[in-house]
Order: structure tokens, then C-alpha cells, then sequence
């Protein structure tokens, strides 16, 4: 069965033009309706028949897509699909979880199986190819993670952007000169990972904003790889490099913090007495990272509140599109809501301080 991808690739245009045609939610020129209808035709795509066919029943059922290899483990997956499933319950409804690395076709098997009345969409990218698969199918979703093409669909989600910038701030009013921000790892950020490029954005606008020098290195799920580039951050650097050595470390990787502390010990640097360590998305009643400075991660208020938002888009769409073909999409538009929480810094046993000299 032809997808909005290959009625894109035929008439040479991206995947989201073919959705606006579709819905009418932005102006399109003639030219280019005329195009994504030729290639419509000449594939014999109809995606309105399929989505009068999902909204047709009810399952109480919202699916929770997480998207997650084999094996790895991830601070945050666990506690979010409790608070998913618990927040589902509260609602009335059973959840269903899949792990698909594929995430579009994920998603698709999903949609088209009739298994659940809508998503929840974890690990979202800037570009998350999963958005054209709810268009196309006029499939309710709301997305943990901010895309960004924020009125895309439903989301929720900490402003990573501005809980970076806050750190390096604070830091920077604490007194610190030189930091090093610990991101998420290479392989996110190549991924375009909607949480990762944010909080780089916010490092890199906090370090404009307050003079300070902000070194961006990538975190790895090895702590012995951690230590070592950490190593050639705060303590080779010093001794062999013109700069002073820096006295702050903002970690943003979700998993990093459980042994940054052992890692800071494995380079010889005490915590708080040589170097100020802030964690930015520790999760709530993580007693490991409870010591150190912290932004944490509002699980309950995200997972309840993306929960709403999809029940909602499901809702309107089960009630409003009886024998109207085109006002899935145009319903799928008009129930966006969003949902940006503001960081909070929260203090910890350990000083923001900078060490001194």
C-alpha cells in the first residue's frame, strides 16, 4: 500500500506538503496541489478510507511509543510509561507499549492494527517522521517532546532550551568562568533528538548571555569512556592548555549523573571542594542524584498532561468526523495544545559556588 512518503517522493515534494494539501491548513500554490494529485492518482494512494476505518471503534486503549534498542537501559523510560500508564487509568483507559527503532513504520502497524484509540510519542525529533504518519492517517497523538514544527500536534515538554541556559546563569552569578556541558551523545544529537539540540542551544545562549566559557562534550552510556573524556576536559586540559581549569560541569544526559560522582573521583577531582556539578533532567525521587544541584524532570505533570491531549484529539475526532472524509487532518489541526514547562533549579546538598583558586 502506497505511504504519504512515496506520494512525496513521486511528486517531489516533502512529506508535510502533501499533508497541508490534504488538509488545507496552509496555502498551497496550484502547481503544486496539481503535482501531489498527480502522484495521488498514478498511485492509487487513499489515506481517508483507512482513517474512516480506525476512528470506526473503540478500544480504550492508548499506545505508548517508545522507541528503545534491545537491552539499553535509559534513566527515564521506565518511571514515564508508569506515569503514562497510571495517568491512561485515571482516564479510563489500558495502555500498550511498543518499542519499535523503526518509529514511522512502528507507529504505522500500530495505527493500522486498530489496537488503540491513539499515541503517546516518545524520543521525539526535531523532524519526527511519525508526524506524517498521523496526518496520513488522521490517527490521534500527542507527543512527549517538543517538534520543531510546534504546531504540528498535541505535545508536552520540559523547555531544555531555557533549564540550560538557567544553569549556566547561575553558575556564571555563583562566580564559575570556565564549565563544561556534559550533553546527551553524539549519536541523539546526529539523530536531531528535539531535547538534545535544545539544551545545546540553551549551554551555547547562557554562555553568550553571561560571558562565560562553555565547553560542549558528548556523554556516553560507558561510565569508564565518561571518566575518560572527562579527564581530558577538566584535568589534561589545564595542564597542558593556555585557559583556566573549569570549576563547573552541567550534565544533561539522562543517565550519566547515576555515576558522574565516581567518575569525578576516577580523575582525582573532589565534588564540591575542586569542581560544581548541576544535573539537568534528574528524575523526581532519584535519591543518587539528590546531592547535586538539579532540574528535574516533571514526570507526572508531562505524563498526565500528554495522556489528555491525546484522549482529547481521540475524542474529537471519534464525535466530529462521521461521514466527513477530510475533517480528520483539519480536527487533528484544530486540537494542537502545548504544554512548556518552565525549569526550576533546584538547590541540593552542594553549593553552586565556583572553588576557589
Amino acid at each position: 500500500m502506497p505511504t504519504i512518503r512515496d506520494v512525496a517522493q513521486h511528486a517531489g515534494v516533502a512529506p508535510s506538503t502533501v499533508s497541508y494539501v490534504f488538509n488545507g491548513s496552509r496555502p498551497i500554490s496550484e502547481e503544486t496541489r496539481r503535482r501531489v494529485q498527480e502522484a495521488v492518482d498514478a498511485l492509487g494512494y487513499h489515506p481517508r478510507a483507512s482513517a474512516r476505518t480506525l476512528r470506526s471503534s473503540r478500544t480504550h486503549v492508548i499506545a505508548l511509543a517508545l522507541p528503545r534498542p534491545a537491552g539499553r537501559r535509559n534513566a527515564v523510560d521506565g518511571p514515564f510509561a508508569i506515569a503514562v500508564s497510571d495517568a491512561a487509568v485515571r482516564l479510563g483507559y489500558d495502555l500498550l507499549l511498543t518499542t519499535s527503532q523503526d518509529k514511522a513504520e512502528g507507529l504505522r502497524r500500530v495505527a493500522l492494527s486498530g489496537l488503540a484509540d491513539a499515541a503517546v510519542l516518545m524520543a521525539v525529533d526535531m523532524e519526527d517522521a511519525r508526524i506524517d504518519v498521523v496526518r496520513e492517517l488522521a490517527f490521534p497523538a500527542a507527543l512527549i517532546g517538543r517538534p520543531a514544527d510546534e504546531d504540528a500536534l498535541p505535545w508536552t515538554d520540559l523547555d531544555w532550551e531555557e533549564a540550560a541556559a538557567l544553569a549556566v546563569r547561575e553558575l556564571a552569578a555563583a562566580g564559575h568562568r570556565e564549565m563544561v556541558y556534559l550533553a546527551p551523545t553524539e549519536e541523539e544529537v546526529a539523530g536531531r533528538r528535539s531535547y538534545a539540540l535544545r539544551g545545546i542551544a540553551g549551554a551555547t545562549r547562557g554562555a553568550r548571555g553571561t560571558g562565560a566559557t562553555v565547553t560542549v562534550a558528548h556523554a556516553v552510556d560507558d561510565p569508564a569512556e565518561v571518566a575518560r573524556r572527562l579527564r581530558g576536559l577538566l584535568v589534561e586540559r589545564v595542564d597542558g592548555g593556555a585557559r583556566g581549569r573549569p570549576t563547573a560541569l552541567i550534565v544533561q544526559h539522562p543517565s550519566a549523573h547515576h555515576h558522574i560522582l565516581t567518575s569525578m573521583t576516577d580523575v582525582g577531582l573532589r565534588t564540591p571542594e575542586d569542581l560544581t556539578v548541576v544535573v539537568i533532567g534528574a528524575v523526581p525521587g532519584d535519591l543518587s542524584g539528590r546531592r547535586l544541584p538539579r532540574v528535574e524532570l516533571p514526570v507526572e505533570t508531562l505524563a498526565g498532561e500528554v495522556t489528555r491531549l491525546a484522549v482529547t484529539a481521540a475524542t474529537a475526532l471519534r464525535e466530529n468526523t462521521a461521514g466527513d472524509a477530510e475533517a480528520g487532518p483539519r480536527l487533528l489541526a484544530e486540537t494542537v495544545g502545548q504544554l512548556l514547562i518552565a525549569p526550576t533549579l533546584l538547590p541540593g546538598d552542594m553549593p553552586l559556588t565556583a572553588p576557589r583558586a
